[in-house]
């Protein structure tokens, strides 16, 4: 299996959780699924299934994954959320084994309204955006229906296509590109497959929709101001201008000048005129950038090339309000904590204050420059 470029930033799995004493106690004649006689059955559960396979971090993991589902009954849980709560875990394992037997393709993630005909402009521009991220070994998703989802995949073809569908009771095929391919995912709720959508993206195009569209954009665009998902080019584009341009004038005359995000906030979106500037835009994003990740409270940053010492003091100068102590420190290979992960690659290192994302996104841009 190769190495994950994407990674969750959340630096500990389960960090935040609030502890027993902070939620409802449980009951006392309940029994206790943590306590040890419980748990060692559990223990010996996963080994005889996983035959001495994964890390001893991993079982930890699926150790809590079952420890939560056995505590549900004991809880009241009532059936209605025993359901959602199946439903939701089937979905998102499903999803990844498919998605797992494709890890080393760069994947773009297409939103974009299933209303757009054939005939029109934007169409015509979603087939070419796809098709030439397509020619430079990139792989497309899209929601699987018509219009603008069904131009990203005409773009690559179907074996570079995923479709990642919703059960709606007006939307109930997939488009003819992508129906009965085993890259097609159908999933009952918004949010698991809102997950997959953004979870493998290396890259974000975002094309005219409606309702669907701007929440699919607005959660791209908070996602990423929040550090809550990797930095990720995120792209408009269209056939014909207006649609975008009307979206920026709102974000910089209405949320701006509110106060309600930052200046630095409009680095996180790229207005594109052609499907060559989109695309040209989201290469140059992964120029010298490869990937990057959270070490505890230390942002490391994976680079394909080295920069010269001149340039990582420059960056000192122009991003020094992004450090929280000490300097951003350029090295060749991983940190401990990364576990020989992409242990060719040179990093950047720095401890991040964790906000103004706008000028992480920035940072990478100069990055990026030749």
């Amino acid at each position: 299996m190769s190495e994950r470029r994407r990674e969750e930033l959340e630096p500990e799995p389960g960090r935040h959780l609030p502890e027993e004493a902070e939620v409802p106690p449980e009951a006392p004649e309940q029994r206790r699924v943590d306590a040890g006689d419980v748990q060692e059955e559990i223990d010996a559960l996963i080994e005889r299934v996983t035959e001495g396979e994964g890390s001893s971090f991993d079982k930890r993991l699926v150790r809590e994954i079952l420890t939560a589902a056995l505590k549900l009954i004991p809880d009241g849980r009532e059936t209605g959320e025993l359901k959602l709560m199946n439903a939701a875990v089937k979905e998102l394992r499903y999803a990844f084994r498919v998605f797992g037997e494709y890890e080393d393709p760069r994947k773009v993630t297409i939103f974009g309204s299933a209303r757009t005909p054939e005939s029109h402009p934007d169409y015509a521009a979603a087939v070419r955006f796809s098709r030439l991220l397509a020619e430079a070994g990139w792989m497309s998703i899209t929601g699987a229906g018509d219009g603008i989802m069904k131009a990203g995949h005409e773009g690559p073809g179907r074996d570079a296509s995923f479709g990642v569908a919703i059960r709606l009771p007006f939307e109930t095929t997939a488009n003819t590109i992508i129906a009965g391919d085993e890259k097609l995912i159908h999933f009952r709720y918004f949010f698991t497959r809102k997950l997959m959508f953004l979870f493998h993206a290396d890259a974000v195009a975002l094309f005219p929709g409606g309702f669907g569209t701007m929440d699919e954009a607005f959660e791209t665009l908070t996602l990423v101001q929040t550090g809550k998902a990797s930095m990720i080019p995120i792209v408009m584009l269209e056939g014909q201008a207006g649609y975008w341009e009307a979206f920026d004038h709102f974000a910089r005359t209405v949320l701006l000048e509110r106060g309600l995000i930052s200046a630095e906030d409009l680095n996180l979106y790229h207005i594109s005129h052609t499907p060559d500037d989109a695309v040209e835009h989201i290469l140059r994003f992964y120029n010298r950038y490869h990937s990057s990740r959270y070490v505890r409270d230390t942002f490391v940053i994976r680079l394909h090339v080295p920069l010269p010492p001149d340039r990582v003091a420059a960056l000192n100068d122009e991003f020094g309000v992004l450090v929280k102590s000490g300097k951003i420190e350029q090295r060749l290979g991983p940190l401990d904590e990364e576990d020989g992960a992409f242990e060719h690659l040179h990093r950047l290192t720095f401890n991040h204050t964790r906000y103004k994302y706008g000028l992480v996104r920035q940072l990478i841009d100069r990055v990026n420059e030749d």
